[in-house]
C-alpha cells in the first residue's frame, strides 16, 4: 500500500454512511416499501443536505474539493454523522483540496525530555506517549510493566494496533478483545484521513491488511472514532485482571502527540493490583525507557 486513493476514501466512506440509515431513522417513513438500495438513496441524502442531486453524486463519487463548510455541515447532519465522522468527513475534503506531495523520509523532531520527566514524575499510574500511528514514544515505569505483553516484540517503536492485530498474545490480554480491536482500526483510519500521505502510517496499514483478516474488515467497514476516555479491561500475566479507567488528551506542546494515563479507584482490586505491580516492577527488569522512546 503505497499510496492513498482520495477519491475511493471519500466514495466508500460516503457510501457506508448511507447505507446505514433507514428512511424512518431519517424522517422519511413515507418513502419506504420496496427498496432496491440499503439505506438511504441518493436523491433523499441529497434532499436532506439541501443539494442538488448531481452535486451530491458527485461528491459521493469523491469530488469533496471545494465543497463549503456549510455544504459538508449539512451532509454531515443529513447523514447522522458524529464528531468523529464529521471530523473525518472534513478531513477526507481537506485531503481532496490538496495535491500529494513525495517527500523523502526525515527523522522525526526529538521528543522533549520534560515530556519523560512528567512520565517520570506519575509514579501511581501507567502513562504513556503515543502518536497517531500509535507508536509508544515514551511511557513510564508503571506503564512499562503493565504493557509488558505489548514491548516483549523487539520491534521499535512499539505499536499497539499492530500488537491488536498481530501478536496472539492479544486475544488473551484484553478482556474486550472485540472492541479493543474495532476502535484501533477506527481510530487509525481517523488518523489516515488527517494524514492520508503520512509514508509510516501507509505502510502500517498495508502490512496489518496484508497479514490480518480481521484488519482487513475492520478497516472496510470505514468506521472512525474517537478514544478520549473509558475503561480497559486487562488480564495482565504478573497480576491478573486490572479493570482500568483511562483518559487521553493531546500535549499542546508536542504537536500529534497525546498523553494517555490509567487509573482505578482507591480501595478496589485493580487499585491494589497497580500497587502489587509496581511492586514487581520495582523488583524485576522490565522493558528499559531507552528501548521504547524510539521513533515519533
Amino acid at each position: 500500500m503505497a499510496t492513498t486513493d482520495a477519491r475511493a476514501e471519500i466514495q466508500d466512506f460516503l457510501s457506508s454512511r448511507r447505507a446505514r440509515i433507514t428512511p424512518e431513522q431519517a424522517g422519511l417513513s413515507a418513502y419506504g416499501g420496496n427498496r432496491r438500495v440499503q439505506g438511504l438513496r441518493r436523491e433523499e441524502v441529497a434532499m436532506l443536505a439541501g443539494v442538488s442531486v448531481d452535486y451530491y453524486v458527485r461528491m459521493e463519487r469523491g469530488n469533496l474539493s471545494g465543497a463549503s463548510d456549510s455544504v459538508l455541515d449539512a451532509l454531515a447532519s443529513a447523514l447522522h454523522l458524529d464528531d468523529a465522522e464529521r471530523d473525518h468527513l472534513f478531513a477526507l475534503a481537506r485531503a481532496a483540496g490538496t495535491r500529494a506531495s513525495r517527500h523523502r523520509r526525515q527523522a522525526p523532531p526529538a521528543l522533549s525530555p520534560v515530556i519523560q520527566q512528567v512520565l517520570d514524575a506519575i509514579t501511581d499510574a501507567p502513562a504513556w506517549v503515543r502518536n497517531g500511528r500509535h507508536d509508544i514514544i515514551a511511557i513510564n515505569q508503571l506503564g512499562r510493566a503493565l504493557y509488558s505483553p505489548v514491548l516483549a516484540d523487539p520491534r521499535r517503536p512499539a505499536n499497539t494496533t499492530r500488537f491488536v492485530y498481530l501478536d496472539p498474545a492479544a486475544e488473551q490480554f484484553f478482556v474486550d478483545y472485540d472492541q479493543i480491536a474495532r476502535d484501533a482500526a477506527a481510530m487509525l483510519r481517523l488518523e489516515a484521513g488527517r494524514h492520508p500521505h503520512d509514508q509510516a502510517l501507509i505502510e502500517l496499514v498495508g502490512e496489518l491488511s496484508t497479514r490480518s483478516a480481521l484488519f482487513r474488515q475492520r478497516w472496510a467497514s470505514q468506521d472512525v472514532r474517537y478514544h478520549r476516555s473509558g475503561r480497559k479491561r486487562l488480564r495482565h500475566p504478573v497480576v491478573g485482571q486490572l479493570d482500568l479507567d483511562f483518559v487521553s488528551a493531546e500535549l499542546s506542546s508536542e504537536a500529534g502527540l497525546q498523553l494517555n494515563v490509567y487509573t482505578a479507584a482507591a480501595g478496589t482490586p485493580t487499585a491494589d493490583g497497580l500497587k502489587l505491580l509496581a511492586s514487581w516492577a520495582a523488583s524485576h527488569d522490565v522493558v528499559p525507557a531507552e528501548q521504547t522512546s524510539l521513533g515519533r
